[in-house]
């Protein structure tokens, strides 16, 4: 009986901290994920989105003097015929 009362009153010092504590072992977990998706990402070498963002416009502007080059190039081929 003695035991019993001790394994009781443990028991619900658990559940008395646990309704306190959920919303902070809640918050570990979520803590605990995204350092473990940052080291994923990391050892992946993905760029961010703001490193992204750069590159497209980096691309975009290329892929405009390329066009204009290309137009370049097609107008002076033309020879006319006499």
């Amino acid at each position: 009986m003695k035991n019993s009362k001790f394994v009781f009153d443990k028991f619900t010092k658990l559940l008395e901290q646990g309704l306190v504590s959920s919303r902070d072992l809640k918050n570990e977990i979520v803590n605990i994920l995204k350092s473990k998706r940052d080291e994923i990402v990391f050892k992946m070498k993905l760029a961010s989105k703001d490193e992204l963002d750069v590159l497209s416009k980096r691309v975009e502007i290329l892929e405009k003097k390329l066009e204009k080059k290309q137009i370049k190039v097609k107008k002076s081929k033309r020879v006319k015929k006499s």
